[in-house]
């Protein structure tokens, strides 16, 4: 008997043994997978499969749907020459004072808004270039012209030959809240698209000096040189301001970064591609914020709106019967608090048809109707 469990115990020993050789160097002989082929029971994705779900708090589908609008913008410029140069005598006396014959280079970015090719960037990105390249984020390059330019508002639309171009969809600049979290999309110092993320830092920023019409959106999202025209979107990829400028004390970013809103942005793009450029109302007033010593010297109770100090004669508010000393509270149905808020919204009416203007006279409340005039556009300084 002992003999018989010795031999038994000598046989489970070596079949184990061999069975561990087996499942380790020949698992299929068992119906195993190999430790090694571990992940042949994970289905690997296929083209046209659903990524995996981006990050709790993630941009990612955001940042992906803007990027592919959002195109690099170079410009180049012919080096100018000093026009004595073909004089033999000037030449002979102070040599050669031609300047650089190199030209002019710049960078900057564009958003496409329209599968015909329209692009909206700022006018100071492409002002006074000779030559306008378009680079897509898919590597396409093209050449572009310039369709109209805004100065007043600095921005430009440029137009590309190119099929199935990416568009970005439009949002809503109107209905933006301080502290929403945006992206800022656009090629800065050269380096390649780049998106930044911040939060809308503040709204309607004015009297910054940068633009005639200016209702910017201020964001902390970086913004460098050559962001410039680039697009400022929300979290589901839709457009909501060109950037145009930044502060700073060092030439980057500094967490202050304006847009122009894509409310004004849409304004021009319409105006531009239908009647080659922007038009803008005007009535011939005066105008200056109300502060405490105005309204004391018009006897005035009222502590919002815009004061008129003078009216041009036989011009559309003279017409309409404001009067110095009157107050403006509202133009076409919105409120205004500031000059620069009643300048922009005189400049949104359309010349020629009827708008209706609220005003305080004496602190009386009157409603009157005022056909505005056109704007003369601003001569472009050479």
């Amino acid at each position: 008997m002992r003999k018989f469990w010795l031999l038994f115990s000598q046989t489970v020993t070596v079949l184990l043994a061999v069975f561990f050789v087996v499942a380790t160097l020949k698992p299929q002989w068992l119906n195993r997978p190999a430790l090694g082929n571990a992940v042949s029971l994970i289905e690997a994705p296929v083209s046209g499969d659903p990524l995996p779900a981006p990050a709790a708090g993630s941009f990612a589908a955001a940042a992906k749907v803007a990027s592919a609008a959002v195109v690099s913008i170079n410009t180049s410029k012919a080096a100018a020459r000093n026009p004595n140069m073909d004089d033999p005598w000037f030449r002979f006396f102070f040599g050669d004072q031609g300047g650089s014959t190199e030209p002019q280079v710049g960078l900057g970015s564009g958003v496409i808004v329209s599968p015909n090719g329209y692009i909206l960037t700022n006018n100071h990105v492409v002002e006074g270039a000779d030559d306008i390249e378009v680079i897509l984020n898919d590597t396409r390059k093209a050449k572009a012209k310039i369709i109209g330019t805004d100065p007043e508002t600095d921005l430009a639309i440029l137009k590309i030959e190119l099929d199935k171009l990416p568009i970005i969809v439009l949002g809503s600049s109107d209905t933006l809240q301080v502290g929403d979290p945006v992206l800022a999309i656009g090629n800065p110092f050269g380096v390649g698209q780049t998106v930044t993320s911040g939060i809308v830092s503040a709204l309607g920023r004015n009297q910054l000096g940068i633009n005639t019409f200016e209702n910017f959106i201020q964001t902390d999202a970086a913004i460098n040189p050559g962001n410039s025209g680039g697009a400022l979107v929300d979290t589901q990829g839709r457009l909501l301001g060109i950037n145009t400028a930044i502060y700073s004390r060092s030439g980057g970013s500094m967490g202050i970064g304006f847009a122009i809103p894509v409310s004004t942005a849409r304004q021009v793009l319409e105006s531009i591609v239908k009647d080659g450029q922007v038009t803008r109302g005007w009535i011939g007033v005066e105008p200056q914020d109300l502060v405490p010593e105005l309204a004391e010297t018009f006897g005035i109770k009222a502590r919002s709106g815009v004061i008129i100090t003078g009216v041009l004669q036989n011009g559309p508010a003279a017409q309409a019967g404001i009067l110095p000393g009157d107050v403006i509270t509202e133009v076409g149905g919105k409120p205004v608090r500031t000059t620069t808020e009643l300048l922009s919204a005189v400049a949104a009416l359309k010349p020629g048809v009827s708008a209706p203007l609220v005003v305080l006279r004496k602190d009386k409340k009157t409603d009157l109707a005022v056909v505005p005039g056109t704007r003369q556009r601003p001569k472009i300084r050479r």
